[in-house]
């Protein structure tokens, strides 16, 4: 789900479009070339041992020393924006959420990366997928996660940020936050001495895209030269869209009432990088035709319901209703990053759809999430 007011600015030298990153390092799954659409069977031959699946692969702050102790966190990365990893990493990232994915739904049990490990999540504000899906996924994987809620540490507040980072960094071998400020998530990632994961800010959600773009690939086939559209608020969910613009090249559109589009300054960055086709429009009836991806999210995010009144009166016309679907196309998917206000941005008979893929997206917040963390701790 979106958060807050999408109209807040980064700082300039923290938010990177294309900063390189190392090739992936650790325990390789192996993989097969194409896309059939369908995950093969597998069979498990050894508990040490991952199986070969058919699959389809389609920081803005750089890593500080640590202020604590004196080592150095110069060969771990956060996940803190999609721009802060290359192609060919985010696309083996996403690969291996496939691989993971299946051996997981095979029922195998034996594979446990995470055995020994801790993560904190940080919660400043609540979620059940988010909570649901990183709890869930470091288990099954072998780890145990601890939930720390808004007035568990009040961060900011009752301690300050930097304190917090060091002190679990201690306990902890990898930190999951969910916070209002983007600046909080960057001053995590800067004192912390371990991977900090970005569970969604103001500014940003790039678990989010990275379990989006897990689900047209496997619904679509890969995420290169699609079309994608999103229609509503421009909010942190369409800066990670646009951050992925700058990665990957496809067909993205953020149809949005006037003034209400994303951070200007993102969007010019996205199409300055000159990867993919971008554009900005009020027009949601142009915006989806040809469409392999419609999406949509709430009109008043957390933060925002006292706003609610008025957005819904300004967002007339942007509702994704089965009209502007059938103008979409019959091959248009839709998505939603969830909770849907049924009848307001999306009506019932969309999310029910047979063409709908929202449940399946929101499971893949999990998997895609496994992959991230697998690949910041080099297991």
């Amino acid at each position: 789900m979106a958060a807050i007011s999408s109209h807040l600015l980064v700082r300039s030298d923290k938010l990177s479009l294309s900063s390189p990153f190392s090739s992936f390092s650790g325990q390789n799954l192996r993989r097969s070339p194409g896309f059939s659409g369908k995950f093969t069977s597998i069979s498990v031959s050894s508990p040490a041992t991952l199986p070969k699946i058919s699959c389809q692969t389609a920081s803005a702050t750089s890593p500080p020393s640590s202020l604590d102790n004196g080592t150095a966190k110069a060969e771990l990365k956060d996940f803190l924006h999609i721009s802060d990893f290359d192609k060919s990493t985010i696309l083996k990232i996403l690969d291996r959420a496939v691989e993971v994915k299946a051996l997981l739904k095979s029922g195998e049990r034996t594979y446990l990366p995470f055995k020994g490990k801790t993560m904190a999540m940080i919660f400043a504000k609540p979620s059940m997928r988010t909570r649901v899906s990183f709890e869930t996924g470091f288990f099954l994987l072998g780890g145990h996660a601890i939930y720390l809620g808004p007035n568990d540490i009040q961060m900011g507040k009752r301690e300050e940020t930097r304190d917090v980072a060091r002190v679990l960094s201690r306990y902890n071998d990898i930190i999951m936050a969910r916070v209002f400020a983007h600046q909080d998530i960057l001053d995590l990632a800067k004192y912390a001495t371990v991977p900090v994961v970005n569970g969604l800010t103001d500014y940003n959600h790039p678990c989010q895209i990275m379990a989006d773009v897990l689900t047209i690939i496997e619904h679509v086939g890969q995420l290169e030269g699609t079309k994608v559209v999103y229609v509503g608020d421009g909010n942190n969910v369409v800066h990670s869209w646009l951050l992925m613009a700058s990665v990957i090249p496809f067909h993205f559109v953020c149809a949005c009432p006037k003034g209400f589009e994303p951070d200007k300054k993102t969007v010019e960055k996205a199409q300055q990088a000159g990867i993919s086709k971008i554009e900005i429009t009020n027009d949601p009836k142009e915006a989806v035709k040809g469409a392999d991806v419609v999406y949509s999210d709430v009109w008043a995010s957390m933060g925002q319901k006292e706003e609610a009144a008025y957005r819904h009166q300004v967002f007339q016309g942007f509702q994704v209703d089965e009209n502007l679907m059938k103008i979409a196309g019959p091959k248009a998917y839709f998505m939603h990053c969830l909770p849907a206000e049924r009848g307001v941005e999306v009506t019932d008979g969309v999310v029910e759809a047979p063409n709908s893929i929202v449940f399946p997206q929101a499971e893949n917040r999990m998997h895609a999430q496994n992959a991230v963390m697998l690949h910041l701790l080099g297991v």
